[in-house]
This record gives structure tokens, sequence and C-alpha cells, in this order.
């Protein structure tokens, strides 16, 4: 579904990204994980051309599309919906307009009935109820993030992709979050790519796992296989992992 090839990006003369390859399979949920600045939104943000690469390609159902136009890019971003670390809501807008926001961008046709129908849906997908006149403000900064989700899923991309959707949440919350990125990803059959720093999460929830370092590829497998990693940062990352759960996802 999703292919990234030899992918390099430089700012100035730091290459943030060394020859990444990576293929998605329909369905997966990914998780990128890594240390701070070693590239992972920026692999997102090449994904939804928000920057573009240096070399390599990217391949969306078989097309390559790192090297479209601005105007050629609105097609692509209709099917990749991101959900970026901080909620990104209108603050002068009500949870409802927020969530109606994209619709209306995207479907011009839609008529109100349609909007509403489908706002409604997607605010009981992310269990959220009688918010919907409510302002950003107004609300906890967990239930913002799940107001940006609802928002990203209202026009149905296939591709979710997520950047650090759990920072500054509580561990309730973070786990909440989790299950519902987890919940819509196999309800709604999409796609999903979720950038993190949490090893806990990524093996609760992911299908496979990548970790980057200093721009490269250096792990890939699904959580059992990572469990029995000997690459020294990937162990680092394991190092809270409990004897009890580490059981538990290896059986």
């Amino acid at each position: 579904m999703l292919e990234v090839k030899n992918l390099t990006k430089r700012f100035g003369s730091q290459e943030v990204l060394k020859g990444i390859s990576l293929a998605i399979s329909e369905g997966e949920i990914l998780f990128v994980l890594g240390r701070s600045g070693t590239g992972k939104s920026v692999l997102l943000k090449n994904i939804v051309g928000l920057l573009k690469p240096e070399s390599g390609q990217i391949l969306l159902e078989g097309r390559e599309i790192s090297k479209l136009s601005e105007e050629e890019y609105f097609e692509v971003r209709k099917m990749c919906g991101m959900v970026f670390q901080h909620p990104a809501l209108f603050d002068s807008l009500t949870v409802y307009e927020n969530v109606a926001f994209g619709l209306r961008r995207h479907f011009p046709g839609m008529t109100p009935e349609e909007v509403k129908k489908r706002v409604t849906e997607c605010l009981d997908l992310v269990h959220l109820e009688g918010v919907e006149d409510k302002l950003p403000p107004q609300i906890s900064y967990g239930m913002q993030k799940r107001v940006s989700l609802a928002r990203t899923i209202a026009v149905e991309p296939r591709y979710l992709l997520f950047d650090e959707p759990t920072t500054g949440l509580d561990p309730v919350t973070t786990n909440a979050i989790n299950r519902l990125i987890s919940e819509l990803s196999r309800k709604l059959n999409t796609t999903s790519i979720v950038v993190s720093h949490d090893m806990h999460c990524a093996l609760e929830i992911a299908d496979r796992i990548a970790v980057l370092d200093q721009g490269q590829l250096i792990a890939l497998g699904t959580p059992s296989e990572l469990l029995k990693s000997q690459v020294p940062l990937v162990k680092d990352f394991l190092a809270e992992i409990t004897e009890e759960d580490r059981s538990r996802w290896l059986s």
C-alpha cells in the first residue's frame, strides 16, 4: 500500500534521513520509534508532502508521489489523514465546527444534514458525546486530542498518520488514546503509521515496529521479534518492560 525507497532528507548540511526503506501493508499498524531528533516526524512529513526529499521514492498504491506539485498533492492528502502532536484545533470554532471543517472543504456538495450525520458518527467513534457546542478551551487536553482524531477520520482517509499522539498526556489518557488508535484502525480498516517514543504502547498495539537512529532504520519487526532483538538502542527502549509483560507478548 505504501512504500518508501532509499529516502534521504537534508536540512542544510545535516542529513536527517539516510536512505530509509519501508514497505507498509494494507490495514497494518506500524509504529516508528526512536530518540528525539532522529527523523521520525520528518519521515511522516515527507509522506504527506509537507517536506520534499532530496532523493528516493515514496510510492502510494504504486504511484510515485514524492515529486508531485502542491496542487497534485491535494488528492493524496485526502487519502492520508494526519494527526499532529498537538490538537491544532480552531479555538474560536465549536467542537462540531472543527470536525465539520474538513468535510466542507473536501466535499463541498454535502448537505448540512449529511455533514451533521458524519460529524455525529465521528464523535461517537472517539467516544465523545455532549461536547459538540463547546469550544476547545472548554474541554480537557485529552478530549481535544480525540476531537482532532474525529476531524481527521471524518473525511474517511485510507491512511492515518500519527505524530506523537500521546505527548503531554497522563498515563491513563495515553492508554485510552492508544486503544482508540488500535480500535479505529481495525474498525475503519485503515493503514496506520504512529510516530512515538513509547515502546510499551508499540508492543501493545503495533503489527510491526520500526526503530530509527541517526536517520537510519536499525530494526524492524513484529513485537515478539523486537523483544528478542540484540540491537543496543532497542534493548534500551525495552529496559522498562516488565518480565510479566514480556512473557505475555512473547506467548
